[in-house]
């Protein structure tokens, strides 16, 4: 396999897949929404007819939860009847297909404490998560060739120019404000992209095809997450924990999403590294902190 064709290549996952790839020898060609809208079949086919590859990686999405619960027909375009139409057509042209879903396929279960495994049962608790869970169901089901990857908490360095992410976001916060207020009841992994997108070049040349998860090691809930953020960039700012009912977002969202990933690390040999690991060499590469 040679030629890979990452669809959202200028996300904040594509951006690190595309150079991760690449390094490795691959022949990459990034798609941006501009250039590809996977909501309709006929573009899918015209864009990549020219010359199909061998695998295609979609990283696009509609990941603005709360909105996606107002317009839950537009995340469903995306987020599901997407992979649809790029696993027909990978079918059809005995493509390989790399699609990347959410640990928002969880949540139902409020009392969860250990990390869940691939086979156990999902439980969306919002729209975006009943999407995304749908889009992993299509490509299942309709693609032979797959690699399906649960993730969780991306940051990378996409997000500095594009949509942002939460360690950018902290980061402003921190040095605009006195105080901040974060939620403490959301357990998930903080996961950089650059870390998964190597794990994934590594998966891709093992042709084990299946549903993974893949997050950094560890977990954390947002408040730890955001204080390890602070004290890792010597930002000096007064934190509140606060639950997900004090802050009040339209969509709900797992109070416990953490993904166990022995799986893959069984499947290419060795894990992603620890969160505050990736994190901490994510602000060094950033100008943060200096370098140790």
């Amino acid at each position: 396999m040679q030629r890979i064709t990452v669809i959202g290549s200028r996300g904040q996952l594509g951006h690190d897949l595309a150079e991760s790839l690449t390094a490795a020898g691959y022949q990459v060609t990034g798609l941006t929404h501009q250039q590809i809208s996977i909501e309709d079949p006929d573009r899918i086919a015209d864009t990549l007819g020219q010359s199909p590859p061998e695998l295609i990686i979609n990283t696009a999405a509609y990941n603005k939860v709360d909105q996606a619960e107002k317009e839950p027909e537009i995340a469903y375009a995306v987020n599901a009847l997407g992979p649809r139409n790029l696993a027909h057509y990978c079918s059809e042209k005995n493509i390989c297909l790399m699609h990347i879903s959410s640990d928002f396929v969880f949540g139902l279960d409020t009392s969860r404490k250990i990390p869940f495994q691939e086979q156990e049962a999902p439980g969306p608790v919002s729209a975006y998560g009943l999407s995304k869970l749908a889009g992993e169901y299509f490509v299942r089901a309709l693609c032979p060739q797959h690699y399906v990857i649960r993730t969780c908490g991306l940051y990378g360095v996409a997000g500095k120019t594009g949509n942002g992410n939460f360690v950018e976001t902290m980061l402003r916060l921190g040095k605009e404000r006195d105080e901040l207020s974060i939620i403490n009841d959301q357990h998930c992994t903080p996961t950089a992209t650059r870390d998964l997108a190597a794990a994934l070049t590594r998966l891709i040349e093992t042709n084990q095809f299946g549903l993974y998860h893949a997050t950094c090691q560890g977990q954390a809930t947002w408040y730890e997450f955001a204080c390890t953020i602070f004290e890792l960039a010597g930002i000096s700012v007064k934190t509140h924990a606060i639950t997900t009912e004090q802050y009040n977002a339209p969509a709900d969202r797992p109070r416990f999403s953490v993904l166990d990933c022995s799986r893959l690390t069984a499947a290419i040999g060795g894990s992603i590294p620890d969160w505050k690991q990736s994190l901490s060499c994510y602000l060094e590469s950033q100008g943060e902190i200096s370098p140790k």
